[in-house]
């Protein structure tokens, strides 16, 4: 499980490049419309997202974290010229 606010999530999804929600949805066999709700606030069923109200636009708990992790993998890999 993994809690973080969701200013934090929409800094994640704004710092990667054109194109990763199609890679991110491509890589773990989910619709790219699923990858764009979980940063939206919405999550998936998946997910287990849930937000409490709270500082930086509320306090997010993520029981399923692939989209999370593919996403910063993709960060990473994008600030780092990979």
């Amino acid at each position: 499980m993994i809690r973080t606010t969701f200013n934090r999530l929409r800094e994640v999804k704004d710092s990667l490049p054109h194109g990763s929600m199609d890679a991110i949805a491509a890589e773990l066999g989910i619709a790219a419309d699923d990858v764009r709700a979980f940063f939206n606030g919405q999550g998936t069923a998946e997910s287990g997202y849930h937000i409490e109200p709270g500082c930086d636009g509320g306090i997010v708990t993520i029981e399923n974290s692939h989209i999370l992790e593919a996403a910063l993998l993709i960060a990473w890999l994008d600030k780092n010229g990979l």
